[in-house]
């Protein structure tokens, strides 16, 4: 329900998606979406504690991020830090790795997707065709006749 309300109160409001808070106050996540926050090239997470869904896409885009050798930390994140990001991403089966160029009419960074959501994408979607070798054991190819 709590999904449902954030996105119908997003729409009213004008926007594609919404950004719910816990109760402290903190972020939480989107309607159906992990987020995550990049700033000064490091990337940022609310931990399970934050009230969010332990998304499957969340832990991919962790363990791909620490593939790549960038730093990843799950840490509390106050409303304000969206608003100084320089990438703001949501992640989940859905919305795959989709970055988000404004929130509440506020640009992010440079208005489009960053340097580290683009890495962050090849590098999932190189998986998701099946162009690199997984590692993870993620996939299950099936065969067409």
């Amino acid at each position: 329900m709590n999904s449902q309300l954030i996105k119908m109160e997003a729409l009213m409001e004008g926007y594609v998606e919404g950004i719910a808070l816990n109760t402290s106050g903190n972020v939480s996540e989107g309607s159906g979406e992990n987020i995550f926050v990049v700033v000064n090239d490091i990337i940022h997470t609310p931990p399970l504690s934050s009230s969010i869904l332990p998304g499957i896409t969340r832990d991919t885009v962790i363990q791909l991020a620490r593939e790549k050798g960038l730093s990843v930390v799950e840490e509390v994140i106050p409303r304000e830090m969206l608003y100084i990001a320089d990438e703001v991403l949501f992640t989940g089966s859905a919305a795959e790795i989709t970055p988000i160029r404004s929130i509440d009419k506020i640009s992010i960074g440079s208005g489009k997707r960053g340097p580290i959501t683009k890495i962050l994408q090849d590098a999932f979607f190189s998986y998701i065709r099946g162009e690199r070798e997984d590692k993870f054991n993620w996939l299950t190819h099936v065969k067409l006749n």
